[in-house]
């Protein structure tokens, strides 16, 4: 099931830090990141048929760099800029300036902290060790144990903390406070904001490949892009990109949440155009979206240039993984987990269900329609992937 909000976007100034200049150095800084390359773009033929589109297109994002997930473009981003100020280097640096010894001296005791529900917490912990440093990470209560494994894989401190995911934020802030760490954090709030705009900035990349995937394979370009938020920064940032590109004829943006912890999408229905917190466990299969308190910058972005919010519940995220994981016809199966697969979900209610007869009208979402998904994680937890994608073969 689905709840949405449906608006005509007021439009509105950019964020300072989102220039074509900024990106393309993101551009230029992943591209010197050993393992880079671009995540495929699939084109569900069979599957954009049985809903009545022109194409539906998934940028796989479970190839990024061998962490199954997007996460690590931010947080090696993040993690970069961040040494190389501590080692008082021009912010527009490469990965080979950061590991050119007389710049490892500098940087080697840097530790830097994060909170996170499994992928942004194995993106720190990776970004850092490869540059030499340390990492402290903290998980909420309920996480994952298999996330929990995969990020202590990367040398990090892990623990798993007996509070949501928001208080774990608090807490590791605290702790970088305390111990002269480094947090790297994709929640932004007044007087912590560039290492989050940082992160913003490093998603930026996963659009640029895709529209240019779609340039480069001929396809038409995209008209609906479906887009997660859990504190709104990935979708913050692939939207601050579409509008920097195109203008006001950007892509249309749906932006969604999991029904737990939709607070840009409540945030939305008060009106008053700031974001509101949600409080209480978050509780959702979708780990990577549970999270109660929204960036404040890329709020700003959603609220004025986003055309539909939905709050989704944790059954939407499941028909995805299983619509993608069991394809129609002769398309390619995708590996998506609960957070990555909420878009093939979302999108086959709402072009199915008569329910939504409004949000479809209101997007203009027919057979001319290209709409573009990001799967923005693998199976990050094997074991609950495999037991919902089985639910329908049973």
């Amino acid at each position: 099931m689905i709840e949405y909000f449906l608006q005509k976007p007021p439009g509105g100034a950019l964020p300072a830090f989102i220039t074509g200049a900024g990106i393309e150095a993101v551009r230029r800084f992943h591209r010197s990141v050993p393992g880079y390359e671009p995540t495929p773009l699939i084109s569900l033929e069979s599957l954009a048929k049985d809903l009545g589109v022109a194409k539906v297109l998934v940028k796989d994002e479970s190839r990024r760099f061998g962490l199954n997930a997007f996460k690590g473009l931010g947080g090696i981003y993040a993690v970069a800029a961040a040494a190389a100020r501590r080692a008082g280097l021009d912010a527009e640096v490469s990965l080979p300036d950061l590991l050119a010894p007389r710049v490892r001296d500098r940087i080697a005791g840097m530790t830097f902290v994060t909170a996170t529900d499994g992928n942004h917490g194995r993106g720190v912990a990776w970004a850092a060790r490869m540059i030499g440093c340390n990492a402290a990470v903290y998980m909420p209560k309920g996480a994952s144990r298999f996330r929990f494994d995969a990020i202590r894989e990367f040398g990090a401190a892990v623990e798993i903390l007996d509070m949501n995911y928001d208080d774990a934020v608090r807490y590791a802030y605290e702790k970088a406070e305390e111990n002269g760490w480094t947090p790297v954090q994709d929640t932004a709030w007044e007087g912590y904001e560039d290492i989050p705009n940082a992160i913003t900035l490093g998603y930026m990349t996963m659009a640029d490949e895709a529209f240019s995937q779609i340039a480069e394979q001929g396809l038409p370009q995209a008209t609906h892009v479906f887009l997660q938020a859990g504190v709104g920064s990935m979708a913050g940032g692939v939207l601050g990109y579409m509008v920097s590109r195109f203008g006001e004829g950007h892509p249309k943006a749906v932006i969604m949440e999991a029904a737990a912890a939709a607070c840009i999408y409540e945030s939305m229905l008060k009106g008053d155009g700031k974001p509101h917190a949600v409080k209480g466990g978050l509780d959702t299969i979708m780990a990577g979206l549970a999270c109660g308190e929204a960036n404040a910058v890329t709020f700003g972005i959603l609220r004025d240039h986003a055309s539909a919010f939905l709050s989704c519940d944790d059954e939407t995220a499941r028909m995805g993984m299983r619509l993608l994981a069991w394809p129609k016809g002769k398309d390619a199966a995708v590996v998506s987990g609960e957070s990555g697969a909420v878009g093939a979900g979302a999108i086959e209610l709402i072009m199915k269900e008569k329910n939504y007869e409004e949000l479809r009208t209101g997007l203009g979402l027919g057979e001319d329609s290209t709409v573009l998904i990001f799967s923005t994680e693998g199976d990050t937890d094997p074991e609950s992937y495999q037991k919902i994608i089985k639910e329908e073969k049973s």
